[in-house]
């Protein structure tokens, strides 16, 4: 019963945060703002900073609203199945939420979301998610759901805003193929 009250309160949030509309403000040639955040990758921790990834490539930093939660969950497990294309890219993934972040640690192994492929970071009192202007506009505590893609040289070449989940691995990856074509 405390199971599909919990499910119950998740479907509700995640209802209310559609109604919400996305709107990223960072917008494609800005500067993107340099960050360092408590990270996890298959469990383990350590700390993730962009300007350290970004020396090896193109950066998706994509914000979701918090672990374990219906949406996240699809996005997480999307972004795994397609991160060899973007390893391929030589681009580096990470996921940030401000949302549940004492349970990070469980959501970066879990073989059904991230699968230990990529690190997601803890953004506490969403301040990262606060510089990229990423916040959920009906919880304002937690992240929205935008990806952005940054280029190597810190600018950012792509964003895409919805909290539907569908589309954010392709549209990051198409994005980030471009930068190669750029070259």
């Amino acid at each position: 019963m405390k199971h599909l009250l919990k499910q119950a309160a998740a479907g509700l949030v995640v209802t209310i945060a559609l109604a919400a509309p996305a709107v990223a403000a960072l917008k494609a040639g800005a500067k993107a703002p340099d960050f360092s955040a408590p990270a996890y990758l298959a469990g383990e921790p350590f700390t993730f900073k962009l300007s350290d990834a970004l020396k090896k490539g193109p950066v998706v930093v994509y914000f979701f609203p918090a672990a374990f939660t219906p949406g996240c969950n699809l996005e997480a497990h999307l972004f795994s199945e397609a991160i060899d294309k973007f390893k391929a890219e030589k681009a580096t993934v990470i996921g940030i939420t401000a949302g549940n972040t004492d349970q990070l640690a469980a959501f970066s192994k879990s073989t059904e979301h991230c699968g230990g492929k990529f690190p997601v970071a803890a953004d506490s009192g969403a301040k990262i998610a606060k510089q990229y202007d990423a916040i959920l506009a009906k919880k304002p505590e937690w992240s929205d759901r935008t990806s952005y893609v940054i280029a190597p040289n810190g600018t950012i070449s792509h964003v895409y805003s919805d909290l539907n989940p569908q589309k954010h691995v392709k549209e990051s990856l198409d994005a980030v193929a471009a930068l190669e074509k750029k070259k």
